[in-house]
């Protein structure tokens, strides 16, 4: 490369813009007129109407798995019959605790709560009314969960949308989510004369007027991305219409000479790798003598309706490969890709194995599904009626709202980050401490439609890259080419990318060697996890490509475990793939061609 030579001439040429509207779910020929009949037009613009109302959620979905749950359970007596002995032994084993003099009171005598149900950890929910109380509800939940599962011959997802749906109806109607039931909250009442009760009510109102105006909770107050968040030194180097790409500065004398390059998911924005100072995976790895490029998402508009998945992939990650190879000639590519960027690394690692395959030097995916027949919750979201609601409602908009996407993930986790906070909020007075993983988590962004509604059918919906029928460039890719030494983290409690779901690359990529983690956390918070962070420990354990194959069970067991953060043991695996160290690559290149200081323009676009 030349001192005279962009940096953009060497990139491919940016795509024109896409004009098809869906994906075609196991074909790759192109798409028909995207221009729908006025029958189907009329159609969509119904659905989408309906939309709004019912926040993106599909009424025919959810009738349907209610339909027939109780189509099934209604000729099933036998387990008519089960329910009732349930029912009958939950009452006789609750009043006869209930019977007890006080004196012999013994809490949680009857159902306890699970481990990871907080609701009723306070003290006070151990005093004999407020915990007997709690037990009722405890075992009406039980009673539920039996209902909805385990009826002979109803579909395993109408089960899980119907046991879903009455779980989130009985959430709300939890005893902690009210002031005269839950202790804590009358024991606040009592010590502040009802000031607990003002204050929520000071909250409730602020949050409503924050909502009404920024969309936001009064008590969502953002860290500044760039001056809290997001301030690891670096560059803007590259930019086109999907993304810039940022190189940041080395720290130290010596790099190795095999950069990294980092693709995080577009759902969110990038930041959740570089956060603040203390916890910044990408200030860890420059700090470790690595050569550290990432991603930034460009938030899509309406404009950007047509932007397909493959457009990600060809303005998103072969663009950024192609800038990183002008900065860095020569050297092949540790790739690293965090939940759906890590899907879309692979199919694009799979894609480059067969056209260049000495691109990358290894291949990192963290948390990142590529078999999504057991993605979790979230597949109750997706069925052929939700995935042309979300359609129909995306043709209208032309993107997929930040509501929606975070309205789908808190009603996932609505204990935590519904119920927990109003009570906290509204009835006992109090704002959480402002958390800059928090504030990330609100700092959400658009997708737009033809691109999300690709990634919910063929990969979600239809499984196209597990299958082998997903088409790159008009060829099927397979998981099979890959060959790169992979490390691959998945999280214990995650509930968007399931460990189980993860760990199926062993078999998916049979040839690769794969070193696979298992961290402790959830999604979010098991990646970020700095090294000297109280609670984190992770289990490692590695195998070679031409090994046999052994399930997530047996690995569990065989797996060692490791106290403190799994990033170091991430570290070790780049330099076992790394050369010698070397002096650092110029920033920008040999013209040193920056666009703006990161990090960068398309971060801050709301």
């Amino acid at each position: 490369m030349t001192a005279s030579t962009s940096i953009s001439q060497l990139l491919p040429v940016p795509l024109p813009r896409a004009t098809l509207p869906e994906a075609q779910p196991s074909s790759c020929t192109p798409a028909p007129d995207p221009v729908p009949p006025l029958p189907e037009a009329i159609d969509r613009a119904v659905h989408a109407t309906i939309a709004h109302f019912t926040g993106g959620v599909s009424p025919a979905a959810l009738a349907l798995a209610f339909a027939d749950w109780q189509l099934h359970l209604a000729v099933s007596p036998g387990k008519q019959m089960a329910l009732a002995g349930e029912a009958a032994r939950s009452i006789y084993r609750f009043v006869e605790a209930l019977a007890l003099p006080d004196a012999k009171f013994t809490p949680w005598s009857v159902v306890e709560p699970a481990p990871a149900d907080r609701r009723f950890s306070a003290p006070d929910w151990k005093l004999p009314s407020f915990n007997m109380m709690a037990q009722a509800f405890l075992l009406t939940e039980q009673w539920w969960h039996s209902a909805t599962t385990g009826v002979r011959g109803l579909s395993r997802s109408n089960s899980a949308i119907a046991d879903f749906a009455m779980r989130q109806v009985l959430d709300m109607a939890a005893p902690s989510n009210f002031a005269f039931s839950n202790p804590e909250v009358l024991r606040k009442t009592v010590e502040t004369r009802g000031g607990n009760l003002s204050a929520g009510l000071h909250n409730w109102l602020e949050d409503a007027r924050a909502l009404l105006g920024s969309g936001r909770l009064g008590e969502d107050k953002p860290f500044i991305v760039g001056k809290d968040v997001a301030t690891s030194p670096g560059k803007v180097i590259y930019r086109n219409r999907l993304i810039e790409l940022i190189q940041y500065a080395p720290q130290t004398a010596e790099v190795r000479p095999e950069p990294i390059l980092i693709v995080p998911a577009w759902i969110m924005k990038y930041y959740i790798l570089d956060l603040s100072p203390h916890n910044s995976l990408v200030r860890y790895l420059v700090g470790q003598g690595f050569t550290v490029f990432m991603i930034s998402w460009r938030n899509p508009t309406p404009e950007d309706r047509d932007l397909s998945l493959e457009d990600y992939r060809r303005l998103g990650i072969e663009a950024a490969i192609a800038a990183v190879n002008a900065i860095v000639p020569g050297e092949p590519i540790h790739a690293a890709g965090y939940c759906l960027g890590g899907t879309l690394l692979s199919i694009a690692a799979a894609h480059l194995a067969t056209t260049r395959p000495d691109c990358l030097r290894s291949l990192t995916l963290l948390a990142a599904q590529t078999d999504f027949t057991e993605a979790g919750e979230l597949t109750l979201f997706i069925n052929e009626s939700q995935v042309a609601f979300l359609e129909d409602m995306m043709w209208e908009r032309g993107v997929l709202g930040t509501e929606q996407m975070a309205g789908a993930f808190q009603i996932l986790r609505s204990n935590d980050l519904v119920w927990s906070r109003a009570i906290r909020a509204y009835l006992l007075g109090e704002r959480s401490m402002p958390n800059d993983l928090m504030s990330w988590n609100a700092d959400a962004t658009r997708m737009p439609y033809r691109m999300h509604s690709d990634y919910l059918r063929r990969l979600f919906l239809n499984d196209e890259l597990a299958e082998g029928r997903y088409c790159v460039e008009g060829k099927p890719v397979a998981l099979s080419d890959l060959h790169a030494p992979m490390f691959v983290v998945g999280t214990l409690r995650d509930h968007v990318a399931p460990w189980r779901s993860t760990y199926k690359i062993h078999h998916l990529a049979a040839d690769a060697d794969v070193t696979y983690v298992l961290a402790s956390g959830g999604h979010n918070a098991g990646i970020v996890a700095p090294p000297g962070e109280a609670n984190h420990s992770y289990q490692v354990l590695g195998r070679k490509g031409e090994a046999p194959y052994i399930g997530p069970d047996e690995w569990l067991r065989q797996a060692p475990q490791h106290e403190g953060s799994w990033w170091p043991e991430w570290v070790r695996f780049l330099v076992a793939h790394s050369g010698a160290s070397v002096a650092p690559p110029p920033m920008g290149g040999l013209n040193h061609e920056t666009l703006a200081d990161a990090p960068g323009e398309y971060v801050l676009q709301r």
